[in-house]
This record gives structure tokens, sequence and C-alpha cells, in this order.
């Protein structure tokens, strides 16, 4: 013979108690506030992954907001001190990263953006500085706390490093253009 499951419940001994089509509330209640939290379990477990997951990538350590202070040497010999800001945007599955840094001094300001994806630890992609409105390609290497890349716009090229370290993390720019280097030292916010 054949039981409707919806009619048994498992009480505390294992035995199957038969309650003329009536649940045992009590039994019932446990068993689906185990369930709630085997779930809760589970969710948290799937976004430790996933987030553990992003943080490995090749961009771990620099997602969020950041600023400081730096200096820019200018082609005409000058060196000015820089105020920064920057905020970086990883995506979910760490593989890409999208950067704004914004700096100014007293007499001179840039805006860079860029939206990078990893192939291993090789990166591309493109950028570009609204001040002058220029923009070009991108490549180089990402992994353990540094983006190494080289960019390139119609009559200009820069080489650019970051590097992160816990909450800090340092920006070098070195270029034969109107920006001859770049230096900023940062905090995430």
């Amino acid at each position: 013979m054949r039981r409707d499951v919806s009619d048994e419940n498992v009480n505390l001994n294992g035995k199957h108690d038969i309650l003329n089509g009536k649940h045992d509330m009590k039994v019932s209640s446990r068993f689906f506030g185990q369930a709630i939290k085997a779930a809760g379990i589970g969710a948290a477990l799937m976004l430790s992954v996933s987030a553990g997951y992003a943080q490995s990538g090749p961009f771990a350590g620099f997602a969020g907001s950041w600023s400081g202070n730096g200096t820019v040497s200018l082609s005409d010999g000058t060196t000015e001190r820089i105020r920064c800001k920057a905020d970086y945007k990883v995506n979910g599955s760490g593989l890409g990263l999208k950067q704004s840094l914004h700096c100014a001094s007293d007499s001179y300001k840039f805006d860079l953006s860029s939206d990078v994806t990893s192939q291993g630890d090789r990166i591309s992609g493109n950028w570009s500085e609204a001040s002058r409105n220029i923009f070009g390609n991108l490549q180089g290497t990402a992994g353990g706390g540094q983006i190494d890349v080289f960019v390139e716009a119609s009559g200009f090229a820069a080489n650019l490093t970051l590097r992160t370290n816990g909450n800090k993390q340092t920006v070098q720019i070195s270029s034969k253009g109107e920006i001859r280097g770049v230096t900023i030292t940062m905090v995430k916010s």
C-alpha cells in the first residue's frame, strides 16, 4: 500500500505517525527552520566563494575609492603637487576593471578613465583623457597587486604602473609628451 507523504510526519524517535491528514506542527516547524538555516548557509557559502574568486583575480585589491597626493612633472621642466581621487570597479568575474583617476593642481588637471579585461595575466582595453579629448588603447600585465600597461593614442604614448598593497596604492606615469612624469600615493577611503 502506498502512503501519501503529506499525511506523515517523522517524530523524534524516527517512527512514522499518521495524523488523519493533519501535520504535527512542532515537527514541521523544526524541519522548516532547519531548511531555512541550510538555505542561508548555502547562500553564504556561494557568496563567499564568488567574493573569494573576485579577490583572487588579477585586479584583487583594487576595487573601491582611493585618494591622495603626488607630483606631476611637465615638459617645460616644472613640477607641481597634485591631489587625486580614483575609483576602481571590478566586475563580478574579477576579470574586468573600470578605472577613473582625477587629478588636479593649482594650474593643471587630468581626467583619466580606462576599461580593461584580462586573459590570464595579460590585460588590454581602452582609455581616455577627458580634459584633452584624447583616447586610445592599452595593453600590459596585471597580477599580485600590480598593473603595468603601455597606453597609446595618436601622438601620445606612456607607461603606467599601479601598485596596491593593502590600503595603500602608488601610481606612476611616464611619457615624452606634455606630462613627463606623475607619481601619486593614495589610500583607500
